[in-house]
């Protein structure tokens, strides 16, 4: 199973990740763990100064922007 983690404090370009991340899981159709993160203490110590955030299995993807299907669909393709 793939852990994604959506990093962000719930602003609209986070949720706009988040369901970006649903999206991509469901036409892949992988099994998936979704976790959305919204501790400002615990995103900037992992190093992520701009939000929305996009981490798979602990590494970081994407940072300051919001990733459109596509691109998360290039990302999951080889962590499944």
């Amino acid at each position: 199973m793939v852990k994604i983690e959506v990093l962000g404090t719930g602003c609209a370009k986070c949720r706009r990740l988040a369901k970006n991340v649903e999206s991509a899981i469901n036409d892949l159709g992988i099994d998936a763990e979704v976790v959305k993160v919204d501790d400002i203490t615990e995103i900037m110590d992992r190093g992520v100064m701009l939000t929305p955030a996009l981490a798979v299995d602990g590494e970081l993807k994407v940072s300051g922007r919001v990733a459109d299907v596509r691109e998360i669909k290039e990302i999951l393709h080889g962590a499944d």
